[in-house]
């Protein structure tokens, strides 16, 4: 079969083998000062090894006081560069690229002993504190962060960085207008509300020429809060910044039952794709081969995400390119058992 997701995919100066991007999933597995571990490298290398054409590592966290959980990958200092880089070493020497998400959790960070940030003293919720809210020195001292972060995973040797906008966390916060009640130049109406965005945009830019990904929650699921269409107006004003590719995923920003269903939120990186001519990525309960061939086929999505199912099999590109009929890349040292492990590596 002549399949769309086993076909390669060139983003700028980057080919991808194929459309298989293992999405940021925390895994919380750091050392205690943010390195990167054994069981990381394992961890992520098996998916290489399994033929996935882009590795996500989890959010790399911009900054101490804006972690997401204990443990996190820190990208918040130049001692983080050697690790990350043993870790682009390697995932390259099994045949993928690999990217680079650099976040700050804002009113839900982990930091023990230091008060949560946002862009208005209101909480996630009554199980959370009220965080404080940022001063104009804390925003400028946020962007410059994030391009610091640029600047290191670069360092580092990533094919490609994203800018996390999603899931409830700081930039997130500042898009929503369920946790943005500021009467500043960074509240208001959506060009305000994305400013800080913008700003960060640009300061990683000074850095960093690769391409550039940005996450969404593309739905608040809140009656208030931002939908696929509302997010129009964002992602408009990302692809006039520079920003490749908008990945859409959803929730995070109020604590609501979020009904999920196979490809639940592929119709928002259909929308975007289609209204504003911008390059997608869909996510959200992919789980077959089948799903991820229809998404393309229909030019839904132009890179298919896959989250749990790659923690259940991390050889489930292969397990897709069986369920497809279609030809993948196998390790040179598995075609040595016939070429039935070639057409079938089941």
């Amino acid at each position: 079969m002549n399949s769309l997701l086993f076909s390669p995919f060139k983003i700028k100066n980057v080919e991808l083998k194929n459309r298989v991007v293992m999405s940021p999933m925390c895994m919380h597995s750091a050392d205690d000062n943010g390195n990167i571990t054994d069981w990381l490298k394992t961890h992520y290398s098996a998916r290489a090894l399994g033929q996935v054409g882009l590795i996500f590592l989890e959010s790399l966290v911009i900054s101490e006081d804006g972690k997401i959980g204990p443990n996190d990958i820190g990208v918040w200092s130049d001692s983080h560069i050697k690790g990350l880089s043993e870790m682009v070493d390697l995932i390259h020497g099994f045949g993928s690229k690999i990217a680079a998400q650099i976040s700050h959790a804002g009113r839900l960070n982990y930091t023990p002993g230091i008060k949560p940030m946002a862009p208005s003293p209101i909480s996630f919720s009554d199980a959370f504190a009220i965080p404080r809210e940022m001063t104009k020195a804390d925003i400028a001292e946020v962007i410059k962060s994030f391009g610091d972060a640029a600047r290191r995973v670069k360092a580092a040797g990533f094919d490609i960085l994203e800018i996390h906008t999603a899931h409830g966390y700081l930039l997130n916060e500042f898009l929503s207008p369920l946790a943005n009640q500021r009467t500043d130049e960074y509240g208001g109406t959506v060009e305000n509300r994305y400013r800080i965005v913008g700003e960060i945009i640009q300061e990683v830019k000074k850095i960093w020429d690769g391409p550039l990904f940005v996450r969404i929650s593309s739905s608040d699921y809140k009656e208030g809060g931002n939908t696929p269409e509302s997010f129009l107006a964002y992602g408009k004003l990302m692809k006039e910044d520079g920003v490749d590719l908008i990945d859409c995923s959803s929730g995070g920003i109020a604590p609501v039952k979020v009904e999920s269903f196979p490809n639940y939120q592929v119709p928002a990186a259909e929308l975007l794709r289609k209204e504003l001519n911008i390059a997608t990525g869909a996510v959200g309960l992919i789980q077959t081969g089948k799903q991820a061939e229809e998404i393309l086929r229909n030019n839904r999505a132009d890179l298919v995400f896959i989250g749990r199912q790659l923690l259940k099999d991390p050889f489930w590109v292969r397990t897709a390119a069986d369920e497809l009929g279609a030809s993948m890349e196998i390790p040179v040292q598995y075609t040595r058992y016939g070429s039935r492990w070639i057409n079938s590596m089941s």
